[in-house]
């Protein structure tokens, strides 16, 4: 059997997350206290309390979401023995992939994640930028869309890719509510404004980009233990070499997710297990390619249901 874990990112947040889980596994708690020290605030309170409009802010979305994926990751290091083929977050659970692939320690990543989620939020002024995500037309015929909208002082495009016929738009307000409003012209079967302000994953974020940039030249970015797929750039691997121009790129190039998919079943990859909250992974997966069998641990009763079937595949952690 092939494996590969996945990590979600922002939007598969909510309150009450990983609160069964800090309650009876130890690995667990010990992610959550070792990141409130570094953050500087309770992070568990946060994800196991709300309140959701607190924890909605990217700010402080960003790092609660790493820190329950880098704490469930720990469970699993420390409980299975099981060793993943191949690895990849979406956009914000790169991170993770890239953590639980040695590249990058525990407080850097909080520390990088954290300064992100600031450039993120100071990028755009509220209200100024925008998302979108539109199901049921192909890729050509948004992009299209997207360039008969775009002019100099408004920007819109294609953000990101997750499935066929369901991807995203970032740009301007203006420029994203005409592209709204041409796509349910075309017969989209969805179009639905997300409920972010800042229009992550295109070039409104160039100075993002930059300001991160000088954060990522300060971290120590170590060999890959298991290959990662960028989400900017799925031909290639993360090496400790490259991760730094990656992950400046990502801020602001589009999420490529079917891609990083149908890479992984290229590579021989047969199961996928999700790693985080909500199994919003899993569901884009199966559009892609049904063949996948798929896993998701998020909280105790689906960490049990995996660790059962993984110990009958892999057999139990060796100490």
């Amino acid at each position: 059997m092939n494996i590969a874990f996945v990590f979600p990112g922002q939007g598969t947040q909510h309150v009450g997350m990983g609160k069964e889980l800090y309650r009876e596994f130890p690995a667990v708690r010990n992610a959550f206290d070792r990141a409130a020290e570094i953050l500087g605030f309770d992070v568990a309170h946060l994800c196991f309390e709300g309140p959701q409009k607190e924890l909605d802010l990217t700010v402080n979305t960003q790092t609660a979401i790493l820190t329950m994926e880098m704490a469930l990751h720990n469970l699993i290091k420390d409980t299975l023995s099981i060793k993943p083929k191949i690895m990849a977050g979406h956009s914000l659970g790169e991170y993770c992939a890239l953590y639980a692939a040695g590249a990058i320690d525990f407080t850097d990543a909080l520390n990088t994640v954290k300064a992100r989620a600031v450039y993120h939020q100071e990028a755009v002024p509220v209200g100024e930028g925008a998302m979108a995500a539109i199901i049921g037309l192909d890729y050509d015929d948004v992009r299209q869309i997207c360039l008969a909208v775009k002019e100099k002082e408004e920007i819109v495009g294609v953000s990101v890719l997750n499935a066929p016929k369901q991807l995203s738009i970032s740009g301007h307000t203006a420029a994203v509510e005409k592209v709204m409003a041409k796509a349910k012209e075309k017969k989209a079967l969805s179009v639905i404004k997300l409920p972010i302000s800042v229009p992550c994953h295109c070039s409104l974020l160039d100075n993002a980009s930059e300001r991160l940039r000088l954060v990522l030249n300060r971290i120590n970015f170590h060999d890959l233990q298991i290959p990662v797929i960028p989400n900017c750039d799925p031909d290639v691997f993360y090496t400790k070499e490259n991760a730094r121009d990656l992950l400046q790129r990502q801020i602001k190039s589009p999420v490529r997710w079917q891609e990083t998919v149908e890479k992984m079943a290229v590579l021989g990859i047969d199961t996928i297990v999700e790693i985080g909250p909500k199994k919003t992974l899993s569901g884009l997966i199966k559009r892609i390619d049904k063949r996948f069998q798929l896993l998701n641990i998020g909280d105790p009763d689906s960490f049990r249901r995996a660790q059962d079937f993984l110990v009958m595949i892999e057999g139990p952690k060796h100490s």
